[in-house]
């Protein structure tokens, strides 16, 4: 198991939260809100499971960075929160369903802030990898490399 810090921003479409600022002695700033993370396993033969909790640095980001910290580029399943619900992130569902399809992962797993419209696309375009989770869903991956 991996815990990855923080992860940087990279890919042509993941920006970041627009919206997002805060205030500091009476000025506002934009918070790229750097303290997202993500968990990371290594599924023996079968590749990483990416586990993100609101991939607020993008889903993309967080599995490209997860290959590149682990070196492993075989992708197992990407399981979490997408964060593409909202006027912000609609316009990336497309974009980030093509950059998923890429690595063949054999599950995705979307969650909560993925959003009901990025939900129902990527169970459209990835049916053979999509995997609808719900609230008390056990899922078990099993052969865990240390």
């Amino acid at each position: 198991m991996l815990f990855l810090g923080e992860v940087p921003k990279e890919s042509d479409f993941e920006k970041g939260f627009p919206r997002m600022h805060y205030d500091k002695n009476g000025h506002s700033h934009w918070d790229p809100i750097e303290d997202d993370t993500a968990v990371v396993a290594n599924v023996r033969g079968k590749g990483l499971v990416v586990l993100s909790g609101c991939a607020h640095s993008g889903i993309i980001n967080t599995v490209k960075y997860a290959q590149k910290v682990t070196g492993i580029s075989d992708l197992f399943a990407v399981m979490g929160g997408f964060h593409l619900t909202g006027a912000d992130f609609e316009p990336i569902i497309a974009p980030t369903t093509d950059a998923l399809k890429a690595p063949k992962p054999e599950y995705i797993i979307p969650t909560h802030c993925t959003g009901r419209k990025a939900t129902m696309h990527l169970e459209k375009e990835m049916p053979d990898q999509f995997l609808l989770n719900m609230s008390g869903t056990k899922m078990v991956f099993e052969d865990i490399v240390a």
